[in-house]
């Protein structure tokens, strides 16, 4: 009985060093009750679940939920769903509940959401989110929102806090930047038709860790029009690494 006893404590221990964060995707799709012939409003997410050790995984899968709030909603503010079935619902309701409005108006309404980790390592974890949504009007909107994680914590990393000294990076890039996007150094950073706010270079709202390097990546609208598209500058590790506090 005393081997039994020593021999279970082993196994439970060995369990419990295995229990590592590992991830599993989940989909879910939802379309209108209301009769439609075509463009029959829809939405679909696919998301990449953690699991392994509870805090972390729960830190983690709470943050990438509260985007997709941020992401799929119609109105001011978004939606107070409690799970990704509720917000589907959501959604749709609110699809619903304008059409019953407006009769006479059709709307096409469509929300792909597609989440998946693109780069993990022992001090980062990288969770990209590539949504498009149409609620109505000329076009939808489609972006890519990178979400960055200490993968020991399960705690959200910053943009803030990925660089030494962030001012001294931001003008390295911007060298890059100019160089890429053939803008002249002593000319404005929008004299070639970029919209940067007051004229200054900054730093993109999303920042992905990729295999071959650091990405800045600039959503439609964030520094140029619908029409010109995203912008973006990827810069190999060899090159930043020595900017990088997390890497």
């Amino acid at each position: 009985m005393k081997y039994f006893i020593i021999y279970t404590l082993l196994l439970l221990s060995v369990a419990q060093c295995s229990n590592e964060l590992v991830f599993e995707d989940e989909s879910y799709q939802k379309k209108t009750t209301l009769p439609c012939t075509e463009n029959c409003p829809s939405i679909s997410v696919k998301i990449p679940v953690a699991n392994g050790v509870a805090v972390v995984a729960d830190s983690i899968n709470k943050k990438v939920f509260s985007v997709l709030k941020e992401i799929i909603y119609f109105g001011e503010k978004p939606y107070t769903a409690k799970d990704y079935n509720g917000l589907l619902t959501s959604f749709i309701n609110s699809y619903e509940k304008l059409q019953k409005d407006f009769p006479n108006d059709k709307f096409g309404w469509e929300a792909d959401v597609k989440a998946s980790v693109i780069y993990q390592s022992e001090n980062v974890l990288n969770i990209e989110i590539n949504h498009y949504t149409y609620t109505g009007g000329a076009h939808g909107y489609q972006g890519l929102r990178s979400l960055l994680f200490n993968p020991t914590t399960g705690k959200s990393i910053s943009n803030n806090q990925l660089f030494k000294d962030r001012e001294v990076f931001k003008a390295f890039a911007e060298k890059k930047f100019r160089a890429k996007y053939k803008i002249p150094s002593p000319k404005s950073i929008n004299s070639t038709g970029l919209m940067f706010e007051k004229e200054k270079f900054h730093l993109p709202q999303n920042i992905f860790f990729t295999d071959n390097g650091l990405l800045l990546y600039y959503n439609s609208y964030e520094v140029a029009s619908y029409a010109d598209g995203t912008k973006e500058l990827l810069l190999p590790y060899t090159e930043v690494n020595e900017f990088l506090l997390i890497k």
